[in-house]
């Protein structure tokens, strides 16, 4: 019977902020995208015609504590 052990061979690599920063920037965009459609996107602020969007969002806007009737 062999006695094996299993270790890593190499420790966790680091990842540089200039390769980082583009994801986080995307990441951030996306979020605020989704804030504006979930809390603002209904009446005088609409962007899309119709109710579509405020009736997708509907229960998602409620969930976190924005008012829309």
């Amino acid at each position: 019977m062999s006695d094996t052990t299993f270790a890593p061979s190499y420790g966790p690599v680091p990842i540089p902020v200039r390769e980082l920063l583009p994801w986080a920037i995307f990441g951030g965009l996306l979020l605020m995208l989704a804030i504006y459609f979930v809390g603002a996107e209904e009446g005088a602020t609409s962007l899309i015609r119709g109710m579509y969007v405020h009736e997708f969002v509907h229960d998602g806007r409620h969930l976190l504590g924005f008012p829309c009737h």
